[in-house]
């Protein structure tokens, strides 16, 4: 599986679970630490959670296992590391604070409009829908 499939059943993950302004970034070109960001926003500590919970099942049982979580506990920015994929899940204020879109402002920013409206067993054949 390619990083920009990861980096798209991530994306699929959040929107299942309602997330806020996600955004996928190709950093590959500018940086080593990962080929793409994909960042979301959570309306409460509750849905960052369930985001990340969520992100951290369908790839799970996808077969991706994730490499490292930061900031569980937090409840205001969770990070799922996977390697070539680094998706943080935010809170509204912990977002606006950080502005990783700002810091990030290189990289190219890939339209999710697909995914959004991709039906969930394309991405998630093997998966029932919960």
């Amino acid at each position: 599986m390619t990083s920009l499939e990861t980096a798209k059943m991530a994306v699929k993950a959040l929107c299942e679970r309602k997330g806020e302004d996600i955004r996928l970034i190709k950093i590959r070109d500018i940086s080593s630490i990962a080929d793409y960001f994909v960042i979301a926003t959570g309306s409460s500590n509750t849905h960052v959670k369930s985001l990340a919970d969520n992100v951290e099942f369908r790839l799970d049982n996808g077969g991706i296992s994730v490499s490292h979580i930061e900031g569980y506990r937090s409840d205001s920015w969770i990070l799922l590391d996977y390697v070539d994929v680094i998706v943080h899940v935010f809170s509204e204020e912990a977002r606006d604070y950080y502005s990783l879109e700002r810091l990030w402002q290189d990289g190219e920013t890939v339209s999710i409009a697909d995914i959004e409206e991709m039906p969930l067993q394309d991405l998630f054949p093997s998966q029932q829908q919960s």
